[in-house]
């Protein structure tokens, strides 16, 4: 059994090993001990307040694997983006140059650097170890989240954005940044995706064009990426999709990665939930698995069954009842694992 819960100090050496593995990309976890220390720190007191921080709050989760409490894979939350620092995105637009004089009409696509998701939740920090990259563990790992703010939904804004990691290859070169960004940067884009990762942010809008910038100058090899996915994200963003995410014309500054967005309650995990009670005994397999989590917010629990709730129960036994840290006739809330 596998089972989510917020993150603790404890995990600290386990989320540093994390980070390393996460290869460059991965901005949201920075391979620096002091700053992930500091990450749960914060994300402990996000859980322990009762009411919801105004400029937004940031949530870890720990996936853990209950038979030996190891961490497996970990996925965050920022409830607000961009209110204690800038948040940049480029945003695709056209561009339209015309004379009728001439009976010239072109159109030119272009990047503008805005900051147009600010104060948006974002969901983040996703990462599964390798060999557990089975059995619906990636699934629990990303849906877990939605349950979460299903039931706290007054400590989120209405629209909720993903970022996607972009292309690269194995050694963490970049052709997005490679053609547009170093331009302007003169550095490695591990180097300022480390920066970033380290939320040293201003030299982005110190450096970054204020005007737009043409796609047609860019090499071919850089306007092939805008939008495109790394290949271990794929899975990532299938998911997301199928729970109504879509593509906004947005991309990441430096390796051209699509941003998904989607409002809150238009999240099928969130729109089809629901609350059933518990009753505890021996259950019978369903065919259909569904996400389950507690209603709890510091003691929040979630993982997958195979149990499917009837007549506004489920049935559960009694030690995936105490892994959920639930007693007989409380609330959980469930929803069917789909796509």
């Amino acid at each position: 059994m596998n089972i989510i819960r917020p993150i603790a100090m404890k995990d600290l050496d386990r989320l540093c090993q994390i980070a390393v593995d996460s290869g460059p990309g991965f901005t949201s976890l920075p391979s620096n001990r002091e700053l992930l220390e500091q990450r749960i720190s914060a994300s402990e007191q996000a859980f322990s307040n009762a009411q919801p921080d105004p400029s937004g709050a940031s949530y870890l989760f720990a996936l853990e694997q209950v038979s030996s409490g190891q961490v497996i894979g970990v996925c965050g939350i920022e409830a607000a983006v961009g209110l204690r620092e800038p948040f940049y995105h480029y945003r695709l637009g056209t561009v339209v140059h015309a004379s009728r004089e001439l009976g010239v009409h072109n159109s030119f696509q272009t990047l503008y650097l805005c900051n147009d998701y600010t104060g948006c939740s974002e969901v983040c920090s996703l990462y599964l170890a390798p060999d557990f990259r089975h059995s619906s563990n990636g699934a629990l790992l990303s849906r877990c989240r939605f349950l979460f703010m299903a039931q706290f939904a007054n400590r989120f804004p209405g629209k909720i954005i993903a970022e996607m990691r972009g292309v690269s290859d194995a050694s963490g070169r970049s052709p997005f940044w490679d053609g547009l960004g170093q331009h302007f940067f003169s550095m490695e884009f591990s180097e300022a995706d480390y920066l970033t990762g380290m939320g040293n942010k201003v030299f982005i809008a110190e450096l970054m064009p204020k005007h737009s910038i043409y796609l047609h100058l860019l090499p071919d090899s850089a306007r092939d990426v805008i939008a495109q996915v790394h290949q271990n994200t794929i899975p990532a963003r299938k998911m997301l999709e199928n729970e109504g995410f879509r593509f906004e014309k947005y991309i990441d500054i430096f390796d051209g990665g699509p941003t998904l967005a989607c409002e809150l309650e238009d999240i099928r995990a969130v729109r089809q939930s629901r609350f059933v009670k518990v009753h505890i005994g021996p259950a019978q397999a369903h065919s259909i698995p569904y996400l389950i989590s507690n209603t709890e917010l510091e003691n929040f629990r979630c993982t997958l069954v195979n149990i499917g709730p009837s007549e506004g129960q489920i049935t559960l036994p009694a030690d995936l009842a105490h892994q959920l840290q639930v007693s007989q006739g409380d609330e959980v809330r469930v929803v069917e694992l789909k796509g």
